[in-house]
């Protein structure tokens, strides 16, 4: 038994990247701000991956893939105050306004 009641559909993960890049005289800031704030994140219930990278020939330029459990999880992520704290510092370092946000559609194999 899976769960879910009769004719129900289970909901898809919600799967995003965000790009930010870094000024470049904030970049070990920046570093510290996301490694601090993704401790925060992976202890949601909902996160299911919080991965940071940096681009190799851009290293201003962050990388961060998330996979959340459903929409609720993802909507929950989004009000939290640890989000909210941490996009109001992390402005201040970088170039624009926010982060690049793209979200992902899984291709059937």
């Amino acid at each position: 038994m899976t769960g879910l009641h009769e004719g129900a559909v289970a909901e898809e993960p919600v799967v995003l990247y965000a790009e930010f890049t870094a000024r470049a005289d904030s970049v070990a800031v920046v570093e510290g701000l996301i490694r601090d704030y993704a401790k925060s994140v992976s202890a949601e219930p909902g996160n299911l991956r919080f991965d940071i990278y940096r681009r190799q020939e851009e290293p201003t330029r962050f990388f961060v893939f998330e996979i959340y459990r459903d929409r609720a999880a993802f909507e929950a992520h989004l009000g939290a105050e640890p989000g909210r704290a941490f996009n109001e510092v992390l402005v201040e370092h970088i170039e624009g306004a926010g982060s690049d946000l793209r979200f992902l559609t899984p291709v059937p194999r």
